[in-house]
C-alpha cells in the first residue's frame, strides 16, 4: 500500500507531480481534504485554515487561533491517511510527520524563484513581476516558518528529504518515473515493522486528540507509547483524578486494546507547575 510524502512550494508543479502519480499508480491525492476537515474539528472556516497556513490571516486572527489544536489535527489527518496507505500527500508537514516510517518516501520538489514567478503570472493573467514574486516569497516564508515552529527544521534543507527533483531540469513525467522507481528499491519495501510502526504513530496521536478535546484532561501533558494497540501511559498528572481520566479516555479511543498506567500524580495538585485547581 504506497504511500508518498511530497513537499508544496508554490509553483513548484508539485500538483501537477502528485497528481500525475496518483493517477499513474491508482492512489487518492490528499491536500485539500485536510483543510476542509482541521476547519471542522476546530470549528472555524476552511478558508481561515488556508489563511494561517499561507501567512494571510490578520493579526487578530492569528492571536486568536489555537496553533496546537491545529498541529495535533493536522497530524491526526495526515497520520490516519497514511495508516490506510495507497496515497500521495502533498503538503501539511507530511515529509516530516512520516519522516521515521522507513517505506515512506519523503520528496521535496522544486524549481527556481523566478520560473516559478513566470507560473504565477500566467496563472493570474499578470504581467505584474512584483506582486508574483512576492505573493510565492510570503508562503514560502509561511512554509518556513510553520515547519520550523512545528517541527524545528529548515524547510529547505535537502536531508530532510529521500530525494529531491527539480522541475527546471525535469519534466512532471520524469519526476513521476523517478519516484515509482525509487518505490520499487528494497529501502522503501513495506514490511511489518515498517507498518506496525505507523499504525502505532497514528494511535498514538488519536490518543493526543483525545485527551486535548475532553475537558477532564485538555491540559494534560504525558508520554504514550503503543505496541499493537496496548498502550503505556507515562509522565505526572496533577492528581488521581485528572490519573482516573486520562486512563478512561483513552481506553475509549478506538483502536486502543489495553492501557498500562506508569503515570504518577501529585499528592496535592495545589503544587503541580501549572495548577488546575
Amino acid at each position: 500500500m504506497p504511500v508518498i510524502a511530497l513537499t508544496q512550494g508554490m509553483g513548484s508543479l508539485a500538483q501537477d507531480v502528485a497528481e500525475k502519480l496518483a493517477a499513474d499508480l491508482g492512489l487518492q491525492n490528499m491536500e485539500h481534504e485536510v483543510a476542509a476537515r482541521v476547519a471542522d474539528k476546530m470549528h472555524v472556516s476552511k478558508s481561515l485554515i488556508n489563511r494561517l497556513r499561507s501567512g494571510k490571516a490578520g493579526l487578530i486572527e492569528g492571536l486568536r487561533a489555537d496553533k496546537d489544536a491545529m498541529a495535533i489535527y493536522t497530524a491526526e489527518e495526515v497520520l490516519d491517511a497514511a495508516a490506510r496507505g495507497n496515497v500521495v500527500i502533498r503538503g501539511w508537514g507530511a515529509t516530516q510527520l512520516l519522516r521515521a516510517v522507513p517505506h515512506i518516501p519523503c520528496i521535496r520538489i522544486m524549481r527556481p524563484l523566478e520560473q516559478r514567478v513566470e507560473w504565477l503570472m500566467e496563472k493570474l493573467g499578470t504581467d505584474d513581476r512584483d506582486l508574483a514574486r512576492a505573493e510565492i516569497q510570503r508562503s514560502d516564508q509561511a512554509n518556513a516558518a510553520r515547519m520550523h515552529d512545528q517541527f524545528g527544521v529548515n524547510w529547505g534543507d535537502p536531508v530532510l528529504f529521500d530525494m529531491v527533483l527539480n522541475t527546471e531540469r525535469l519534466s512532471v513525467e520524469s519526476c513521476v518515473e523517478q519516484i515509482k522507481n525509487l518505490l520499487k528499491r528494497p529501502e522503501f519495501a513495506e514490511t511489518q515493522a515498517s507498518k506496525t510502526l505507523l499504525q502505532c504513530m497514528a494511535l498514538s496521536t488519536r490518543i493526543r486528540v483525545a485527551l486535548s478535546n475532553h475537558a477532564d484532561t485538555h491540559a494534560v501533558d504525558i508520554a504514550t507509547e503503543c505496541v499493537d494497540g496496548n498502550v503505556t501511559l507515562r509522565g505526572i498528572v496533577a492528581d488521581d483524578a485528572e490519573k482516573a481520566a486520562a486512563v478512561r479516555v483513552v481506553q475509549g479511543v478506538a483502536g486502543v486494546k489495553s492501557v498500562d498506567s506508569q503515570l504518577r500524580a501529585f499528592t496535592d495538585a495545589r503544587h503541580f507547575p501549572t495548577n488546575r485547581r
